[in-house]
């Protein structure tokens, strides 16, 4: 979903968190801001929007107050809404379709950058929280083979995605067309991969997560 959609449809005011962000001297997009926020939520669905708001701030190294505090808290329970609806409606918060493919593959990447940032923060608390309430002595695996995240070989790999969609570029040598197939491409792969982290991380041991996994796109 582009700006434009997320705040007609949804009523998120895009433009207004942007100039937010530039008065601030921030060099984060809403982009980023909204990955960062995906992330918390998929690193733990009770996140609360105080405390992503807390998060947010520290690790993207901005002060998020006021007005734009309001506007991010927002869209945090707008984010978690749409990650628990039943038909998938969760799109990433991007540039809309007719801004440049560069700056729209700028934005996809800083939208993994924050997601990535966003659920190690929570999934490493949630770790040492495991760690401390076992005394912090080893543990068998179950089969479904999870890792020290919790997350299955899916999930873990989706992340490995996402790593490398983070240092995705448009490429010097590619037509037009095929730059905009390949960032469609990514951009439905995106919002289907995370959508699977976030079931992921919420199922028990031994529950399948819900939502398409499996290898990512090419990536450029």
């Amino acid at each position: 979903m582009s700006n434009s959609l997320w705040e007609e449809e949804v009523g998120v005011d895009v433009e207004a968190m942007a100039n937010y962000l530039l008065e601030l001297g921030a060099t984060v997009s809403p982009s980023e801001l909204h990955g960062c926020l995906t992330g918390l939520l998929a690193g733990d669905s009770d996140c609360d929007a105080e405390s992503a708001l807390h998060a947010a701030s520290q690790l993207l190294d901005v002060d998020l107050h006021g007005e734009l505090a309001a506007l991010v808290m927002e869209l945090h329970r707008l984010t978690a809404e749409q990650l628990e609806d039943e038909d998938f409606d969760f799109y990433p918060l991007l540039p809309a379709d007719d801004v440049d493919i560069g700056e729209r593959t700028r934005a996809l990447a800083a939208w993994c950058r924050g997601f990535l940032a966003g659920f190690a923060r929570r999934a490493g608390e949630s770790v040492q929280a495991d760690a401390g309430s076992a005394g912090g002595g080893p543990t068998d695996r179950g089969p479904t083979d999870r890792g020290p995240t919790g997350l299955s070989g899916d999930s873990a790999e989706i992340l490995g995605d996402f790593a490398a969609i983070a240092e995705a570029v448009v490429g010097d040598d590619e037509e037009d067309e095929d730059q905009e197939r390949s960032y469609m491409e990514i951009l439905e792969y995106l919002r289907f991969a995370a959508l699977n982290v976030y079931l992921d991380s919420r199922a028990e041991p031994g529950r399948a997560a819900g939502g398409p996994a499996g290898s990512g796109p090419a990536l450029h």
